[in-house]
């Protein structure tokens, strides 16, 4: 996607949705200005009849009919739905239109279940309502890892790039944008933090490594276990106390904060260490040790070349946090905090470019 900023006449009306585990968000964009938005919180016995996450459909679909109604939004008056990518077979980052093969692999969960394969489903739906196209960008199975960082110790694991892409990039380009450079110019270190946390190394537009955010390898966060000694995990795994799928909720959804604390809140672990809880000192320096560490590692991958180290996503947001990380890696590069995740920007940033002829669609296949 380009690096400069889009001019375009407020003409171009997108409607951005992004469906989440837990909540379902929608925003109208009149070029990059939003316009209006709107969050609906999904509590678990709202979802809890849904034996599938395809099974959400019209619910969902529902809501974002009655979002626009409230808003006196004529779907007609729309030129482009743009929502977010979900678990696709790995493509390399741009702007997809929706397409059959696109929703086959998303209505099969071919690739994995997550609420993000919502996304495209419903952008679908409802631009066929508006007669306009429906978009995606930037899904987090965007893909463009050398093949030296696909190696693991044993050739049936290979490593996955599955990542918080969407944000990446975009926090890629404002860091360019700051420093007076494109994003293909540059050579950055992104550390996304947030539920999961995810470190990329960045060299001229292209993620060419970063750890599995999702059910894999890096620093542990709110609700991921992130990397694990592997002989222990072995030895849970086969010890019998625990299911299939036990381990795998140990590994995303019940590790990191969650494992040690019952809770995913970075905010009341914040709040436990100022009233001086020790537990939770330690875990929030460990956290902060452990994103630096990932970052420091990618010193190495782009081979001590870096232009600006990024720090972006939720936790970004606290000071603190930062601060600890930047005392850690400050020498290897400056660093800019970019908070925040601003998916809705970049969203409708990437359906304005097409629309705006700045960038080419591109196929699922």
């Amino acid at each position: 996607m380009a690096n400069k900023s889009i001019k375009a006449t407020s003409s171009f009306r997108i409607l951005v949705i992004n469906p989440g585990s837990t909540s379902t968000k929608m925003a109208v964009f009149e070029a990059e200005a939003e316009k209006m938005q709107h969050t609906i919180s999904h509590p678990a016995a709202q979802l809890k009849p849904f034996q599938r996450i395809v099974d959400q459909t019209e619910f969902r679909l529902n809501l974002v009919r009655a979002f626009l109604a409230s808003q006196s939004i004529e779907p007609k008056s729309l030129q482009a739905v743009v929502a977010r990518g979900g678990l696709l077979k790995p493509i390399p980052s741009g702007v997809y239109a929706v397409n059959k093969a696109m929703l086959a692999d998303l209505l099969e969960a071919r690739y994995g279940e997550h609420a993000s394969n919502l996304g495209a489903v419903l952008a679908h739906r409802i631009a066929q309502e508006a007669g306009c196209p429906a978009y995606i960008v930037d899904p987090v199975v965007v893909d463009e890892m050398e093949d030296i960082a696909r190696l693991s110790g044993l050739p049936e694991l290979k490593r996955k790039s599955i990542f918080h892409a969407l944000n990446h990039k975009s926090a890629a380009r404002e860091a360019a944008r700051m420093i007076g450079k494109t994003y293909e110019e540059i050579c950055i270190i992104v550390a996304h933090m947030g539920g999961g946390i995810s470190v990329g190394a960045h060299r001229n537009g292209r993620v060419i490594d970063v750890n599995n955010a999702l059910d894999g390898d890096g620093p542990f966060s709110p609700e991921r276990s992130g990397s694990l000694p592997v002989g222990q995990l072995v030895n849970l795994c086969f010890s019998g106390s625990f299911t299939l799928a036990e381990m795998k909720r140990k590994l995303v959804g019940g590790g990191g904060l969650v494992a040690f604390r019952g809770s995913n809140s970075f905010t009341d672990l914040k709040k436990a260490m100022d009233a001086g809880d020790a537990n939770a000192v330690l875990l929030y320096e460990a956290m902060a040790c452990k994103v630096s560490q990932e970052i420091a590692k990618h010193s190495a991958t782009l081979k001590g070349k870096i232009d600006c180290i990024v720090l972006t996503g939720g936790l970004a947001k606290d000071d603190t946090f930062t601060a600890k990380i930047i005392e850690r890696i400050k020498h290897l590069a400056p660093v800019r905090v970019i908070p925040g995740e601003r998916e809705m920007l970049s969203l409708a940033r990437g359906a304005l470019a097409v629309l705006a002829k700045q960038e080419k669609t591109m196929e699922y296949t």
